[in-house]
């Protein structure tokens, strides 16, 4: 009887933790969102950050310092939130571009078509008995190299090139979405034993490895959409 107990304490747990996981997911996307509209419909902000074209980079710059901040274990579960949340907002920043270069229609299309297939993925990554441990591997290899040929392609600029990348990039992103999605229900799994900050720190960084996987994923199927209606 206490062990049947301990079981369903674990696995009300698991389903807490999980849930404040892709609760914070789904915020950080809805703050992304929000800021990218605003300022695509403001026109002192567009004008701001056209005058300005180092902001965008510094702002990315900032942003990878962010994520090495919640990935590290020296952080409290409050800062790790706060760090969150103002990752999201500057991301807004930066996506806002994209109402300037794609139609609104286009852009609908690629966020539902995005939603569908993470959806699918991550339901695949936690129900799966399937160890996708190897699968997580080979998928952040193959984004080095996916990192380094975008890179090689600002100079050689071909569309080819670019749009083969676009295809790998929706593969490598897909199947990170359903890695992390195993190792979100892995960890959670332990959280019986975690306290309260160490829970809400693992929270939060699950939240931004799915949001990552998320926010790239669209950038990956706009650019295949954009291009097939340009």
């Amino acid at each position: 009887m206490q062990y049947t107990g301990s079981l369903d304490r674990a696995e009300a747990q698991l389903r807490s933790f999980v849930n404040q996981v892709y609760g914070w997911m789904a915020g950080g996307l809805a703050l992304t969102a929000l800021i990218a509209m605003w300022i695509a419909g403001n026109l002192s902000a567009q004008i701001f950050i056209a005058s300005h074209p180092w902001l965008i980079l510094l702002l990315f710059l900032v942003q990878i310092g962010m994520v090495f901040s919640i990935a590290g274990a020296n952080i409290s579960g409050s800062t790790a939130t706060i760090i969150f949340i103002i990752y999201s907002a500057l991301m807004g920043i930066n996506l806002s571009s994209i109402f300037w270069v794609y139609a609104k229609a286009t852009i609908a299309l690629a966020f539902f078509s995005t939603a569908g297939m993470f959806g699918a993925m991550a339901i695949y990554g936690y129900t799966t008995k399937a160890d996708l441990t190897r699968i997580g591997s080979i998928a952040v290899m193959a984004l080095i190299g996916l990192i380094i040929a975008s890179l090689l392609n600002i100079f050689f600029r071909s569309s080819a090139l670019d749009f083969i990348l676009s295809i790998i990039g929706v593969v490598i992103f897909s199947a990170l979405t359903a890695y992390d999605s195993q190792k979100i229900r892995q960890i959670g799994s332990q959280a019986i034993s975690m306290d309260e900050d160490s829970l809400q720190r693992v929270a939060i960084s699950g939240a931004l490895a799915l949001y990552l996987d998320f926010i790239n994923l669209f950038l990956f199927i706009l650019q295949l959409l954009g291009r097939r209606e340009s």
